[in-house]
């Protein structure tokens, strides 16, 4: 038992330090928080809900400046 600890961390450390998942690597937060919000884990919709919140702000934002620009350029 006094052993079990020390090999179950090089175990661990050994398994994941390994680069034979370049796919995931290869993901953007968002496309990676896409396929969480699909996904069926419990309260996953909440990572969708949250996207869209961000993606709606973004736009607004985007207007306003939108707005901004053509008023100055006067």
């Amino acid at each position: 038992m006094r052993f079990f600890f020390p090999v179950l961390v090089i175990a661990l450390t050994a398994c994941g330090s390994g680069k034979s998942d370049r796919s995931a690597d290869s993901l953007t937060e968002r496309q990676r928080d896409s396929i969480l919000a699909n996904s069926k884990i419990p309260n996953a919709r909440a990572v969708g809900s949250a996207m869209r919140a961000a993606d709606s702000t973004s736009a607004k934002i985007r207007r306003a400046d939108s707005v901004a620009r053509d008023t100055t350029e006067f």
